[in-house]
């Protein structure tokens, strides 16, 4: 292991810079419309989010760019969309009806109900993955932790199952109760001999899925980090039983590349992550699963590929104690949000649990005929990518919100941003608007424009950058005798002129990263 890093637990600012809060970007997400507080007008509801026009675009853009990537452009991975409601035997026999919980603490005072790590985690400032409620008791106890909102006793520690509970039918029974799906992967395993019926697809193979989810959080908290309503993006791959330690995928390129990782030993002994190689993780067996290894680096570099600054990236080995029942390994995708290192993206290899379970509980025959041995076997799941699209949403933001002296930039990446290009007359007289509206009217059939005519073309600028609109057009005198207009980049704040003939292939090339600003067109 090489190249020590420092900064496990805190998000620091630069000498000198004030640190970025996640209240500062909340309130920035709804002065811009991105995201508001579900039923304001009611006081609120905990838990929930209503994305408003500017982050829907950059929410569906979050989703069609992973679907694109893990679906669309591969030949073995194909997608689903199942019902948020499935038949409650599914969640029986997951485990989830059973063991799905977080700790509970309770004021023996003011019965407030508080979500035991995370009351641990704000008053310790200790890492709480994996702690058992015996542990929790232990702690309270030892530092005399109170209620938070009345100082009151603690009632020892319980779980709390976090499934949101509904009825199915006309008739409230014990027979009608069913559940909204905690997590979208279930849905798939019920579905998996259907789907692997239907594609045809030999093994090694994966199905995908996006799609709601709901958890009945105890402490819903850090904006949209935490919620009880989220969007998931997951992929269940399946691999042969006998062949889950290859991995034809895992070129030399991915095997060199460095990440920096948190390993189990590292997190024990309390000491920083550190840069390897994923090459030097597996040889150390760190990460034990080459299918693990493959998909970290895919999703790992499909954050960075869409704008995340590595610096605030690494990979979290869980604890052998926090563990899911049904994990033989698992990584976190972490990022530095402001509030500490936590997971975007989780990564598990489920081995074939959830297939095994399903066949005892529904009673069918899950295995499939492969014709390589001419044998049935029980697939097992050797990774299955999951992560949730609102914590995606977030990190994006984050990492592309920029302070500078005399304004707010949002520089998100192209395929991110929810405007592509901004219209604008200079004035709104002499013909510059319908020109203007003429320019617009060509372009919004290729790409997100918008057209405004309101407030200076200094603020109609300000606009465009603080919700990340990566390019300007301006429609002024000159245009009307050259038929060429200013085009402005929103990082550089640099402007070229284009003719207007050229105009609609110049901004979907810089849109597709084909060329540089600096080839856009000429310099002003």
């Amino acid at each position: 292991m090489t190249d020590k890093t420092t900064d496990n637990k805190t998000t620091g600012a630069k000498d000198g810079e004030k640190s970025l809060t996640i209240a500062e970007i909340a309130s920035f997400c709804k002065s811009t419309g991105m995201v508001f507080p579900n039923s304001e007008i009611y006081g609120g509801f905990a838990g929930f989010w209503d994305y408003g026009p500017r982050g829907v675009e950059i929410k569906n853009a979050i989703k069609r760019e992973w679907w694109k990537t893990f679906v669309q452009e591969r030949d073995d991975i194909v997608g689903i969309d199942g019902t948020t409601i499935t038949h409650p035997k599914v969640w029986i026999a997951s485990g989830h009806v059973e063991s799905f919980s977080d700790p509970l603490l309770e004021c023996e005072k003011c019965k407030q109900r508080t979500r035991a790590d995370h009351l641990i985690e704000d008053t310790l400032k200790i890492s709480t993955d994996g702690i058992s409620l015996d542990e929790v008791n232990k702690l309270v106890r030892k530092h005399n932790m109170k209620c938070p909102s009345c100082g009151g006793a603690l009632l020892d520690a319980r779980k709390f199952n976090l499934m949101f509970k509904t009825h199915v039918g006309p008739v409230e029974t014990d027979s009608s109760v069913a559940y909204l799906r905690p997590e979208t992967a279930q849905v798939i395993f019920a579905d998996f001999r259907q789907v692997a019926d239907i594609s045809r697809l030999k093994l090694p193979f994966g199905i995908a899925q996006i799609g709601r989810a709901y958890r009945n959080e105890i402490s819903p908290r850090d904006f949209l980090f935490r919620s009880r309503e989220f969007e998931q993006m997951e992929i269940e791959y399946f691999v042969h039983p006998d062949k889950t330690g290859e991995c034809s995928y895992l070129t030399k390129d991915i095997l060199m590349q460095k990440v920096r990782i948190y390993t189990e030993v590292a997190q024990q002994e309390s000491t920083d992550d550190c840069v390897m190689t994923f090459k030097e993780a597996m040889d150390e067996s760190i990460i034990k699963n080459p299918w693990l290894a493959y998909f970290l680096s895919q999703q790992y570099n499909w954050f960075v590929n869409l704008g995340i600054k590595e610096e605030n990236l690494r990979l979290r080995q869980h604890r052998e104690e926090e563990l899911a029942h049904y994990a033989k390994g698992c990584f976190d995708i972490e990022y530095k949000f402001p509030f500490g290192w936590k997971e975007i993206h989780g990564m598990a290899d489920r081995s074939a649990f959830d297939l095994t379970q399903h066949m005892a509980y529904s009673k069918k025959d899950l295995s499939i005929f492969d014709e390589e041995t001419k044998k049935k076997v029980i697939p097992c799941v050797a990774a299955e990518p999951s992560q949730g699209v609102d914590r995606a949403f977030l990190a994006f933001i984050i990492d592309a919100y920029t302070k500078e002296e005399e304004r707010t930039v949002l520089k998100l990446s192209s395929e991110l941003a929810p405007l592509k290009v901004g219209v604008f007359p200079l004035m709104k007289k002499d013909g510059l608007k319908e020109k203007a509206e003429e320019v617009h009217n060509g372009l919004k059939k290729y790409m997100v424009s918008f057209f405004d005519v309101a407030g200076s073309i200094g603020k109609r600028y300000a606009r465009m950058d603080e919700i990340g609109c990566p390019y300007c057009v301006t429609i002024d005198y000159d245009t009307l005798e050259k038929d060429d207009i200013t085009l402005r980049d929103r990082d550089s704040t640099k402007q070229v002129r284009v003719p207007i003939a050229d105009l609609k292939i110049t901004l979907l090339k810089l849109l597709s990263k084909e060329i540089t600003f600096g080839d856009a067109g000429k310099s002003i």
